[in-house]
């Protein structure tokens, strides 16, 4: 009866120690992953793009903030698609290919609005 004891002592234990080993990453550990992306975006029914300044690269936005689309709307234009001047915290993912968001090579995940304008630096960004 021992032997069988300690059997299922060393099995709880072993699979302890593994559980503990896999654990998933806290979102702590993956707040370094972000960056801080700054260009125009464009907002309207059809379209959610963000354009780098400096790379000059096209990506789809997803805001996972809640908070672009209605920050863009509060700066009260009335035709959509007119570019603003945002920095954001984000990171990027590969665009889904059956979707609208396949035309772009990735997609822009936007974890948190940092700053929007209707006035576009100088610079690259100036059209």
């Amino acid at each position: 009866m021992h032997t069988n004891k300690k059997i299922l002592l060393v099995l709880t234990l072993l699979v302890t120690a593994f559980a503990a080993c896999n654990r998933n990453p806290k979102p702590e550990d993956q707040k370094d992953k972000f960056i801080v992306a700054k260009g125009l975006y464009n907002f309207g029914p059809e379209v959610k793009s963000f354009t780098d300044c400096e790379e000059g690269r096209e990506y789809w936005v997803a805001d996972s903030a809640k908070t672009l689309e209605l920050a863009y709307s509060n700066l009260g234009f009335e035709k959509p698609y007119v570019p603003v001047y945002i920095e954001v915290q984000c990171h990027f993912v590969k665009s889904d290919t059956t979707t609208v968001t396949g035309d772009y090579d990735s997609t822009m995940v936007v974890t948190k609005l940092l700053k929007i304008s209707k006035q576009i630096p100088e610079g690259p960004c100036a059209q």
